[in-house]
């Protein structure tokens, strides 16, 4: 008896110790890298998807206090770092926002490092900022990433969603329900985007393989991640401020900085 409570309080400081956003703890549930289990922690944040949200909802969807957004790559993911400047790339083109490699100076910065799938902080809370990019992460994959750290949450989870799409509950895996609840995010009065690149697609956490999302209109592409939409880009320029569209923002590589993480 003794030694089992001894075994219970290792684990419970172990759960305890678990850093916050920590993906490492998180597993695939099915073969699209954004659909992730909880995070293993009931006191430091909570897991929608792909989104690793504070429980601090105030948090949530609070913009950049910059438009060119200070990064850093982990030197243990050279090999997506093409991958990641490609969605830089991506999120630059035709909006105002740029990003540039951090100096040691700058303290508020994302750091694009390894993890199980792919996964982002939503919004800006300051200090450094994960962006997690596993091997089988795509290009659109990573721009959906990005657009979570600009504080940006999914399409589906609009309030006004039920006129445009309808949820199967009996298709989700169980446990997965809160990843389709409804978030009182900004829509700044844009038009519902089927195609827009942070939608689900119609099997996201399907438990049986038929959909979860069944869309009310007949949509090639909904949960696409091979572009920004035009809504996407709007969404970005008007919580951003950018007024006049950009050129595209500087994503140059550059040498990959090493610091103790």
């Amino acid at each position: 008896m003794l030694l089992q409570l001894l075994v219970a309080l290792t684990f419970a400081a172990h759960v305890k110790t678990v850093p916050l956003f920590d993906i490492n703890v998180v597993q695939h549930v099915t073969h699209n890298p954004e659909t992730l289990e909880e995070l293993f922690s009931d006191d430091m944040a909570v897991v929608q998807g792909d989104m690793l949200v504070s429980k601090n909802r105030n948090a949530v969807g609070k913009s950049w206090p910059t438009t060119d957004l200070p990064y850093d790559i982990r030197p243990d993911i050279n090999d997506k770092k093409e991958d990641i400047m490609a969605a830089m790339a991506m999120v630059s083109e035709h909006t105002c926002i740029t990003f540039h490699r951090r100096n040691s100076t700058e303290l508020d910065y994302v750091l694009f490092r390894p993890g199980k799938g792919c996964a982002s902080n939503v919004g800006f809370f300051g200090g450094r900022q994960f962006v997690y990019v596993a091997p089988s992460c795509s290009v659109g994959n990573i721009a959906h990433e990005i657009l979570h750290t600009l504080g940006f949450e999914h399409e589906h989870t609009r309030l006004d969603r039920d006129g445009f799409i309808e949820i199967i509950k009996s298709n989700i895996i169980k446990g997965m329900e809160e990843n389709f609840k409804k978030l009182a995010g900004k829509t700044f009065d844009i038009p519902y985007d089927y195609s827009s690149i942070l939608h689900y697609g119609r099997t996201f956490f399907s438990s049986n393989g038929k959909p979860t999302i069944i869309p009310k209109k007949d949509i090639k592409d909904m949960g696409q991640r091979s572009r920004l939409t035009d809504t996407d880009r709007k969404k970005i320029t008007l919580l951003y401020n950018c007024g006049a569209v950009a050129p595209a923002g500087n994503t140059e590589p550059s040498l990959i900085s090493i610091f103790p993480f």
